[in-house]
C-alpha cells in the first residue's frame, strides 16, 4: 500500500541522508498510526539498520545517552526548527533491536541489535503502533506502508490489540496495560478480547511500576477525549484496585434514597460526573472522579430508607491527600487536587449572603474557582440532574459580582499611611484596627471600595 505522507523538511533531510549512504530507514511508531487516522503529526520516530555509532558519524550534532540504541537528531538550522513559535522535537532514530529478559517488568535486561525491520516491529506493544513507512520517492513524499501484524485492520476496527502474545507483551512491560487503556481513551477505541483478558490476568503486575509512571499515564487518561470510558476500562480490567483502590471501593455504595436526587451508586455516579465535567484539565477531572470517595466511610442507612453521607467531603479530602502523595503529585497539583475535593460540597442558594459566597471563594482559591464550578457541573449532571440550573447560573453571576469587592485588607483603596494621616495616630495596633473596621464595612455593609468613599468614612469613624 503506497501513501503520500506530509513529512516536514527537517525529517525528510534525515531520511535522505540515510538512503544516500545505503542504509535502511523507516518511519515508525505513533506518527504512522496518527497519519492513517488523519491526526496532527508531531513526533517523527524512525528505525534503521545503522548502528548508533554509524548514525552519529552521519549526524555529528546528534546525541546518544542510552542503552536502547536511540539517537536524537536535532535540526541543525535553528530557524527551521520552529513552528507556531515552538521548537520541534528532535528526530529519534533507533537501531533495529531485539530485547531479552524483563526482570523488573519494565526494562529489558539485555538489548541486542536486530537484523530486520519485522524483528524490530515484533517487540513493540500494539499492532497499531507496529507499522512502518518505507520511503519510495522522497521527493514526491511517497511511502510504502509496512504492516506485518495487521495494524491497519485493527485501526479500521478501532481496536487495541497486543502484538502476538499479549501475556508476553505485558510481562515484558507492565506499564503497557495502562498504555492500552490510555490509547483507547485518547482514540475512542476498544480493547481486543484476548488483550483485554491478558490485562485482567496480569493486572497485579502494575504494582511493579513506579508511582511516577502510573501517575503520568493516569493523568493522560484523564486528559483524553474519553476519560470516563478510560476509567471504566481501568475498573473492568482490574487495574483500578492497584491504581485507585479508594475509587474502586465506591462501586456498590448505594445512595438512592427518599428525598435525594441520586440515581446511581457512588462509583457509577462518580464516573458519570467525570464524563460530564466540562473542564479539560486532568487534575480537575481526577478530582471530579474521586470527589465522593469519602462516602464509603460516612454512609448511614436509616430504618425509613434514608441514606446520608454527612461530612463526606472531609473524608474525601484525606483520601485525596493520600492519592496525591502516593502518586507523587507536584505541590501545585496536590494543592489544586485536594482543594477541589475538599470544598466541592458548597451550597448554591439564591438567599446566600455576599459573605457566604466570599468564604467559598477564599476556601477554594480564586485561581481554582472556575475548575470548582466545572467539578460541580459534572457532579450535578452525573447525578441525573437537568442540563441547566438557574440557581447555578445565578451563583456564577454572584461570584462575578463578589469578586469586584476586596478579598483582603491590602485590596482596600486606602492604606495604613492614610489612616495615620487622617486619624492622627502613630504606627501601631490602632492603624490595623481602623483598617479592619473599614474592611468589615466594605465586605459586610456595602461600603464602596473607592478611595473617596473610604476616606470620608474613615474621617467619620471613631473606635
Amino acid at each position: 500500500m503506497k501513501v503520500k505522507v506530509p513529512v516536514p523538511v527537517y525529517a525528510a533531510d534525515v531520511i535522505s541522508k540515510f538512503t544516500r549512504e545505503g542504509y535502511e530507514i523507516y518511519i515508525v511508531g505513533g506518527v504512522v498510526r496518527d497519519f492513517l487516522l488523519g491526526r496532527t503529526l508531531y513526533d517523527w520516530d524512525m528505525t534503521t539498520n545503522a548502528t548508533p555509532e554509524k548514525i552519529q558519524e552521519l549526524f555529528p550534532h546528534s546525541f546518544y545517552d542510552n542503552k536502547f540504541g536511540t539517537v536524537g537528531i536535532p535540526e541543525e538550522n535553528d530557524q527551521a526548527t520552529k513552528t507556531n513559535n515552538q521548537k520541534l522535537r528532535p528526530v529519534e532514530v533507533t537501531t533495529f533491536r531485539t530485547e531479552h529478559g524483563y526482570s523488573d517488568s519494565r526494562h529489558p535486561d539485555e538489548v541486542r541489535w536486530g537484523d530486520s525491520l519485522e524483528e524490530d516491529l515484533s517487540r513493540r506493544d500494539f499492532t497499531i503502533n507496529s507499522m512502518a513507512l518505507k520511503p519510495v520517492n522522497l521527493k514526491q513524499k511517497q511511502f510504502e506502508l509496512i504492516d506485518p501484524f495487521g495494524g491497519k485492520t485493527d485501526l479500521d476496527a478501532k481496536l487495541i490489540r497486543a502484538v502476538r502474545n499479549p501475556d508476553e507483551r505485558f510481562t515484558e512491560d507492565a506499564l503497557r496495560m495502562m498504555r492500552a487503556v490510555r490509547i483507547a481513551s485518547q482514540l475512542g477505541f476498544g480493547i481486543e478480547e484476548e488483550t483485554f483478558s491478558a490485562i485482567k490476568k496480569n493486572s497485579e503486575k502494575i504494582r511493579q511500576i513506579s508511582a511516577e509512571r502510573i501517575r503520568d499515564e493516569l493523568l493522560k487518561i484523564m486528559g483524553s477525549d474519553y476519560p470516563a470510558d478510560g476509567y471504566l476500562l481501568i475498573h473492568n480490567t482490574g487495574l483500578g484496585q492497584y491504581i485507585l483502590p479508594e475509587m474502586e471501593a465506591t462501586f456498590g455504595i448505594e445512595q438512592k434514597s427518599p428525598g435525594r436526587h441520586h440515581i446511581y451508586d457512588v462509583g457509577t455516579h462518580s464516573v458519570e460526573a467525570l464524563r460530564h465535567c466540562p473542564s479539560p484539565d486532568p487534575i480537575t477531572r481526577l478530582a471530579t472522579l474521586i470527589h465522593d470517595a469519602g462516602k464509603v466511610r460516612t454512609q448511614r442507612i436509616y430504618p425509613d430508607g434514608r441514606i446520608t453521607f454527612y461530612n463526606h467531603e472531609m473524608e474525601s479530602e484525606k483520601i485525596a491527600i493520600n492519592i496525591a502523595e502516593r502518586l507523587k503529585f507536584s505541590n501545585a497539583q496536590k494543592d489544586k487536587f485536594v482543594k477541589l475535593v475538599r470544598w466541592h460540597q458548597f451550597t448554591v442558594d439564591e438567599r446566600q449572603t455576599d459573605s457566604a459566597i466570599r468564604r467559598i471563594i477564599r476556601n477554594v482559591g480564586l485561581e481554582y474557582i472556575n475548575e470548582m464550578l466545572a467539578l460541580r457541573t459534572g457532579d450535578r449532571l452525573g447525578g441525573g440532574a437537568r442540563e441547566t440550573s438557574w440557581r447555578l447560573e445565578e451563583f456564577k453571576r454572584r461570584l462575578q459580582e463578589v469578586q469586584k469587592q476586596p478579598f483582603t485588607i491590602p485590596d482596600l483603596k486606602i492604606n495604613g499611611h492614610d489612616v495615620m494621616e487622617i486619624k492622627g495616630v502613630p504606627p501601631g495596633p490602632m492603624v490595623g484596627k481602623y483598617l479592619e473596621a473599614i474592611f468589615e464595612e466594605v465586605t459586610e455593609k456595602g461600603l464602596m471600595n473607592e478611595r473617596e468613599a473610604l476616606v470620608k468614612r474613615l474621617g467619620e469613624m471613631s473606635l
